[in-house]
C-alpha cells in the first residue's frame, strides 16, 4: 500500500482527530486518533528519526539536524491542497478508534545522504485486527506537520511540556472577566 494523501481534522465534539489517507490504489483508511494515540506518534516518531541520525552524529547535531529537517519539512508540506475523495474503504466508510499505535524504524540506510530510513507506523485497531505502514522519511514528515498543526488548533499542549520541552504557561487574557455574583456559589 503506497500512500497518495494525508488529511486530518480535529473535531470538538469528539476531542479527536479524524486522521485518513489515501493510496495510490484508490482506497481511503479512516482513524480516531486520541490525544494519547497522536501525542505518542510525535514524540516516538520524533525520537526515532534522532535516533537514526545518531548513528552518523554526534546527539546535538542529530538533534540539530532533525530539527532543521522538520523545520524544512514544515515550509515545504501544503495542508491547503484538495482531498482526493475516494469511494474503496477497506476497512468500512466509518472511522476507526485506535487501541494503541507502535512506532519502530526499520531501516538504517549505510548511506544516510543518498538513502532515507523508513519508520514502521503499526496502527492497532479495537477490533484485535492491526495496519502496518511504512513510511519513507518525507511522507512521515508531513504526517508529523499535519499531526502538528491538528494538536495546536485542538489546543491539547497548553500548559504541557511539549515533547521533552519545558512548559509554556498559558498567557493571560487580557479579555475583562464579568462575573454575576447571583451565579457564584
Amino acid at each position: 500500500m503506497s500512500i497518495k494523501q494525508l488529511n486530518g481534522s480535529y473535531i470538538p465534539n469528539e476531542d479527536r482527530i479524524l486522521f485518513r489517507f489515501n493510496t495510490v490504489d484508490n482506497c481511503e483508511y479512516r482513524f480516531w486518533f486520541t490525544r494519547r494515540i497522536t501525542l505518542f506518534v510525535l514524540a516516538a516518531t520524533e525520537h526515532l528519526v534522532e535516533k537514526q541520525l545518531e548513528q552518523y552524529h554526534p546527539q546535538s547535531t542529530a538533534r540539530a539536524v532533525a530539527e532543521f529537517s522538520q523545520e524544512s519539512a514544515r515550509a515545504q508540506t501544503d495542508l491547503s491542497a484538495a482531498y482526493t475523495a475516494v469511494s474503496t474503504f477497506p476497512l468500512g466508510a466509518d472511522p476507526i478508534m485506535l487501541d494503541d499505535v507502535r512506532c519502530t524504524l526499520i531501516s538504517a540506510p549505510a548511506n544516510p545522504p543518498k538513502a532515507q530510513a523508513r519508520m514502521a507506523l503499526d496502527l492497532i485497531l479495537r477490533q484485535g485486527q492491526q495496519l502496518n505502514l511504512t513510511l519513507a522519511l518525507p511522507t512521515l514528515q508531513s504526517m508529523r506537520v499535519l499531526l502538528e498543526r491538528l494538536v495546536m488548533q485542538a489546543q491539547w499542549l497548553q500548559g504541557l511540556p511539549v515533547l521533552g520541552k519545558p512548559a509554556m504557561p498559558s498567557p493571560p487574557s487580557t479579555e475583562p472577566v464579568a462575573l454575576d455574583p447571583k451565579k457564584i456559589h
